[in-house]
């Protein structure tokens, strides 16, 4: 694993934390509110994969199928 994929989470945030705070700013909560639903989405696709290739490196070291 690499921190790359911190920086990448943190990236997500960051764009996500700006754009809804944009939108509510300019009253369109509702589209804000998507607008973190969808970067929280992305956050857990990134989580997922990190834990599936995880997973899978313990099947290969341990010999399980």
């Amino acid at each position: 694993m690499s921190i790359d994929i911190i920086f990448r989470i943190a990236a997500v945030g960051l764009i996500t934390a700006m754009v809804s705070t944009i939108l509510k700013k300019s009253d369109k909560d509702e589209i804000a509110t998507l607008v973190t639903l969808v970067g929280l989405v992305i956050v857990l696709l990134l989580v997922i994969d990190m834990l599936t290739q995880l997973f899978s490196a313990l099947q290969t070291a341990f010999g399980a199928f």
